[in-house]
């Protein structure tokens, strides 16, 4: 058995669901569960009705909504002459939503609406499959994954979800060997949708992974695998062949556009590989990441623009080690924000963060009784695991470095 997940560039029209089908059918000798995200940048307009909504812009909210049926309607029917009413339920359970006034808070909303990306997504190419021969079975994942109620960064209950898994998933093979599903979302035991979080999909796709025992998990993107770097960044970037658990999680910690941590503790757990390949080119290699050893990679380049200088100085020249470290990553949890870099001196403490003006403005006015708060803004984060001094230095060259922090394996540089 295996797990596939399709990311929304992936299922961006009708031309790339048509290549989903032509990979799928090189799979169908055993079982396939298959995770396929919203379609292109349905997730991003889905986001804009939201914000319409709570901000009290209904019939803004109502109209964003209706170019996004009409886009998937559109789709549908170019994809196949045969209706698809099922459509109309999904409709309908978001406009009933934006028909009322909000009563709760935004996150609860995100989830209710930004969800019906993903069904609607699977519903349509589900229907597609089979309308082409293509048999499968078309399930709501939010019948399957129980989560809390911690909307928008939602946590998953495994023990009822891989109850359901075993009662609900499993028998569903003896119909089809293909089972289609949503990734990113899930509901509470009140079934109320919630979304898992950042690459919520390839998370959903690695929970399945894990509670159904498969031989492998493979993520399907726009390139060939996981690269050293940001090609738009570095030209010089190269693709990579192999990488373990660790590595990956070392490099989604600096800030790579990878895999999210999340992702691979399922993997890990079971010890189940983890492939990256080209739905472009499916034929391509790609990735593989296991737990084995690695030796002799390439340096690991990881560039983050628009980076915040927090510096938090003690009022009464308190050692920050002594407890007051502790008060600032409780503000942190607060506010739902992180530092990506931290420094420590005798009463001040420096943190390097991403420009998220709200969250800053949080953060600051929690931190303002016990430190005087100083930012500066327009930085960049430069993160090379693996480095050398050849690297560091062409990267570096003719910028201004405010703050850097170097071990064996990994360097961080503030700069301007």
């Amino acid at each position: 058995m295996k797990v596939f997940k399709f990311g929304g560039a992936s299922v961006s029209g009708a031309g790339n669901i048509r290549n989903v089908k032509s990979i799928l059918q090189q799979y169908t000798d055993g079982p396939l569960l298959v995770v396929i995200s919203a379609m292109g940048k349905t997730t991003n307009a889905l986001e804009a009705v939201v914000s319409a909504f709570y901000n009290g812009n209904k019939d803004e909210a109502l109209r964003l909504f209706e170019n996004i049926k009409g886009d998937h309607l559109q789709l549908c029917a170019e994809l196949t002459p045969e209706p698809l009413p099922e459509l109309s339920d999904f409709f309908t359970e978001v406009e009933w939503l934006l028909h009322d006034q909000p009563v709760r808070n935004f996150d609860y909303y995100y989830d209710q609406v930004v969800c019906i990306g993903e069904l609607l997504s699977t519903l349509i190419i589900a229907h597609y499959l089979n309308c082409e021969g293509v048999g499968n079975t078309w399930v709501d994942v939010r019948d399957v994954m129980r989560t809390d109620n911690n909307f928008r960064d939602a946590k998953i209950d495994w023990a009822f979800t891989g109850k359901k898994v075993e009662i609900e998933i499993l028998p569903l093979f003896d119909v089809h060997n293909l089972v289609i599903t949503q990734g990113f979302i899930g509901a509470t035991d009140e079934n109320e949708s919630t979304t898992l979080g950042r690459e919520g999909s390839d998370y959903t796709a690695a929970v399945f992974a894990s509670l159904l025992g498969t031989e492998s998990q493979t993520i399907w993107k726009d390139v060939q695998g996981v690269m050293n770097a940001d090609p738009k960044l570095y030209p010089g970037a190269v693709w990579i062949s192999e990488l373990n658990y660790r590595e990956v999680i070392e490099m989604a910690y600096y800030g790579a556009q990878v895999i999210h941590p999340k992702t691979i503790k399922p993997l890990q757990n079971k010890g189940i590989p983890l492939y990256v390949r080209s739905f472009l080119h499916p034929n391509e290699q790609g990735t593989v990441i296991h737990n084995r050893k690695i030796t002799s990679l390439p340096p690991i380049i990881v560039y983050k623009k628009e980076q915040v200088l927090i510096e938090l100085t003690a009022r009464d020249f308190s050692f920050v080690s002594e407890g007051l470290n502790s008060e600032v990553s409780q503000w942190f949890q607060q506010v739902k924000f992180k530092p990506n870099l931290t420094q420590i001196t005798a009463i001040s403490m420096l943190c390097v963060t991403d420009n998220l003006e709200e969250k800053l403005d949080q953060f600051a006015q929690s931190a303002a009784h016990l430190f005087e708060v100083h930012l500066r803004k327009g930085l960049h984060l430069l993160t090379i695991r693996h480095y050398n001094d050849s690297i560091l230095e062409e990267l570096t060259r003719g910028k201004e470095i405010l703050l850097k922090q170097q071990t064996v394996e990994t360097v961080q540089v503030v700069m301007r």
